[in-house]
């Protein structure tokens, strides 16, 4: 399982509900706050194609192709994710385009959760986000499996809102399950 947080803050209310799911399993986590993952420079039209970029982005996304269980946990930032995912997922449209990579090929089929927490009503106004990954996993063949919105702004709060960490135990037996 990979598992990649893009909560700019350490052990913030994003990180304790995903503790919670994973409890008891084995993954390989990456805090995209600690990481350099440069904006893209869109040049898909280009004929010389993307610029050769000196960051993390690439040793992330071989390691993400590696396993067929992902989970994107972000907290709710301005109705959307946050900036640190959403420039990961933007550098997909260099992946793609890499043959030696082959990120369409091996993004089919595998299981993606998304893990949202958010303090201003994030149950109703993080639908569009689900909905936006859902289209990002529709887009590159990945079965988008199950996610859990969470309610909390300040540290801990995420562990009043009783249906979240419901949620995220049943998703733990289900993830245990499928090992």
């Amino acid at each position: 399982m990979f598992v990649l947080h893009g909560s700019s803050r350490e052990n913030g209310n994003t990180e304790s509900i995903i503790n919670l799911l994973l409890e008891g399993i084995e993954a390989e986590r990456i805090y995209l706050r600690e990481k350099n993952i440069l904006p893209i420079v869109d040049k898909r039209h280009d004929p010389e194609g993307f610029p050769q970029r000196h960051d993390e982005y690439e040793e992330i996304a071989k390691k993400m192709l590696e396993h067929d269980t992902i989970v994107f946990a972000t907290p709710l930032y301005w109705y959307g994710m946050s900036g640190t995912m959403k420039n990961f997922i933007d550098r997909w449209s260099e992946s793609l385009r890499d043959p030696d990579l082959r990120f369409a090929e091996r993004m089919k089929n595998k299981k993606m959760y998304v893990v949202i927490v958010g303090g201003d009503d994030p149950k109703r106004k993080a639908l569009p986000l689900i909905m936006q990954f859902q289209y990002i996993f529709d887009f590159v063949g990945a079965s988008f499996e199950d996610y859990i919105i969470g309610e909390g702004n300040k540290p801990g709060d995420i562990m009043t809102d009783h249906e979240a960490l419901h949620k995220a135990r049943f998703l733990n037996k289900v993830l245990k399950h499928k090992k």
